[in-house]
Order: C-alpha cells, then sequence, then structure tokens
C-alpha cells in the first residue's frame, strides 16, 4: 500500500501509482511523487489499485495540476475503478483532467 512513481525519460512521462487509499495520510507521499519533476512532464495518475479516495485527494490532485502550470495539459487518471471514477464525475473532474 502506498503511492510511488516511475519516470519514463523517453517518453516524458511521470507515472504515479496509488495503492489503497488516497487520503490525507497520503498527502507527503504524493507531493513527494512529483515535486522534484520539471511542470512541463506529463503526469499518470494509475488508480487501478486505488481503493478510496476523499476530498483531500481531490485536493491533492487539484495541487498536481497546479504544479503543471499549462491548464490545456490535461493529467490523465487511468484504471479508475468505477466508485472512484464516480467520485471524481461528482466533482466535476472529468473537466479538468483526462479520466480513463
Amino acid at each position: 500500500m502506498g503511492i510511488t512513481s516511475t519516470y519514463d525519460a523517453n517518453a516524458g512521462q511521470v507515472t504515479i501509482q496509488i495503492d489503497g487509499r488516497f487520503d490525507y495520510t497520503t498527502h507527503k507521499a504524493f507531493r513527494e511523487a512529483y515535486q522534484d519533476h520539471e511542470p512541463g512532464i506529463q503526469y499518470e495518475i494509475d488508480a487501478s489499485k486505488m481503493e478510496f479516495m476523499d476530498s483531500s485527494a481531490l485536493g491533492m490532485l487539484l495541487l498536481l495540476r497546479e504544479h503543471v502550470g499549462d491548464p490545456e495539459r490535461k493529467v490523465r487518471i487511468v484504471n479508475c475503478q468505477d466508485s472512484v471514477r464516480e467520485t471524481l464525475k461528482l466533482a466535476n473532474f472529468d473537466r479538468l483532467f483526462e479520466i480513463t
């Protein structure tokens, strides 16, 4: 359980894998997963192992989007389970993120 990140220099992409709960207890690990990378990089959140997310997780996603710095560049959230996808849609995050 936790958060891991991998950087693919050839693709210019950071993939952040969230395993288990995505809530306030993961804020430090989530921030560390992206803070040392340049804003121009593509970010992808792999939610295939995410079991739960709360409102603080939504805030953390907004902080990542702010870090990217370009409102036209969408952060991708991939492999969402139905409950996570529904939470994101209810919060209108499908307007801010590319969700699959």
